[in-house]
């Protein structure tokens, strides 16, 4: 399964939806989503973790940020 993560880059700053990144994972559950990323330095940013349909996930894939994180 395909998870989209919202996170933030910078940990000492109070959450803002402009500044909001996302990035692709594949993983079976949501903790393994997070156990993949926790040596990233923004593991502690993570606002959330969106599990993404087949249709969602066609749908993503067509913008041009789509890119499947490898960890």
């Amino acid at each position: 399964m395909i998870f989209k993560v919202f996170y933030q880059e910078l940990p000492g700053e109070v959450p803002v939806r402009e500044r909001t990144q996302s990035l692709y994972v594949e993983a079976d559950s949501e903790k393994e989503v997070r156990n993949k990323l926790y040596d990233r330095k923004y593991n502690i940013n993570i606002e959330f973790i969106h599990p993404l349909d087949d249709a969602h996930l066609k749908y993503e894939k067509q913008s041009e940020h789509f890119s499947l994180e490898t960890v």
